[in-house]
């Protein structure tokens, strides 16, 4: 049985469907991209397996579990984290306060701890800004923020939406190294991102998703060397 599996999915805004009948899989461990022009369905996909939307149709199950049964909030305790698109960091707090709301849910203060110290680890810039407001931290620094907390509830599959919006090339190539350490460490990572030949460069699998609908998928080197996926996301 897959991590994540998802069957038929629709998702729809008033009354037009985003997402028009999706089924895609991330196995444990794994590290799956959803590439696709703007629009085209990602963010809702994302949003709705983190409870933030719910289907029309279709099935999510995650570990065995229906997730129709389990809200937004208690979805992280059962190992689903979601990094939203903009990051959505609680701007008034600290770092360190930010980070430990990754937390909310644990009662294990002493493995929490030895976890903070974990992400700063991963996350050096962060400890050089632990007293720091949230809100004041560069681009880059609130997606290592974002991240950090995620990783702060101990995720067994983390669903990040596009980890490089706005960053500068350097920063961009950071935040990719470390996507690929913390799956290298186990964690499953579903991810959408707007540069496909990096998406594609650190993934396993690979889905790409037009208009709402999945349109191809398969080993993300085989998707790289396509034609029809170099001429429309990779600039040749």
């Amino acid at each position: 049985m897959s991590l994540l599996q998802v069957d038929n999915l629709c998702v729809a805004y008033g009354g037009i469907q985003a997402v028009k009948g999706i089924s895609l899989t991330v196995e444990e461990g794994e590290l799956v991209t959803l590439i696709g022009a703007n629009g085209a369905g990602k963010t809702t996909t994302l949003n709705t397996l983190g409870g933030l939307l719910a289907p029309v149709r279709g099935q999510i199950r995650y570990a065995g579990r229906d997730l129709a049964a389990i809200p937004a909030h208690d979805r992280v305790r059962h190992g689903l984290a979601l990094v939203p698109e903009g990051r959505g960091i609680f701007a008034r707090l600290s770092v360190g306060e930010n980070l430990l709301m990754g937390a909310f849910h644990r009662k294990d203060k002493a493995v929490i701890r030895a976890d903070l110290e974990k992400a700063y680890g991963l996350f050096p810039r962060l400890r050089e800004r632990e007293q720091q407001l949230a809100g004041t931290l560069s681009g880059g620094e609130q997606q290592m923020l974002a991240i950090g907390r995620a990783l702060m509830s101990k995720p067994r599959l983390l669903l990040l939406d596009e980890p490089s919006m706005g960053l500068a090339p350097l920063m961009v190539e950071k935040i990719f190294a470390i996507i690929r350490e913390i799956n290298a460490e186990g964690v499953a990572i579903l991810l959408i991102e707007q540069n496909a030949r990096l998406a594609l460069a650190a993934a396993s699998r690979a889905y790409v998703m037009e208009s709402g609908a999945i349109t191809l998928s398969g080993p993300a080197a085989e998707l790289a060397a396509d034609e029809r996926v170099r001429a429309a996301y990779l600039g040749h």
